[in-house]
């Protein structure tokens, strides 16, 4: 089981900055992938980037050169530095991890964000 923690979200105003943070414990060996989804009311989940164990990194299209995901391997931990936030971003993010082959995915509990206009 792999057990996965976030913090940092709240409440910012337009153009503000997040940081989110995700620890991951429990039995992490094999975790290849890590990234953040998020989650707005009558929208669907959706990615928002993800990042593997070597580094590369994915995001979508709305976030680009806005959000910066980033890997601690030996704090175990994922980062989502969030700039110039738009009221559109408002979501309860959750963090995720792919485990294993077959990979199994692993959610945290979420963090709202809310960006206010």
């Amino acid at each position: 089981q792999v057990q996965l923690v976030e913090s940092g979200g709240g409440l910012v105003q337009a153009g503000g900055s997040l940081r989110l943070s995700c620890a991951a414990s429990g039995s992490i060996s094999s975790i290849s992938v890590m990234g953040w989804y998020r989650l707005a009311p009558g929208k669907e989940r959706e990615l928002v980037a993800v990042i593997t164990k070597g580094g590369t990194t994915n995001y979508a299209d709305s976030v680009k050169s806005r959000f910066t995901i980033s890997r601690d391997n030996a704090k175990n931990t994922v980062y989502l530095q969030m700039n110039n936030l738009k009221p559109e971003d408002t979501a309860v993010y959750y963090c995720n991890a792919l485990k294993g082959s077959p990979p199994r995915n692993y959610w945290g509990q979420g963090t709202q964000v809310t960006v206010s206009s």
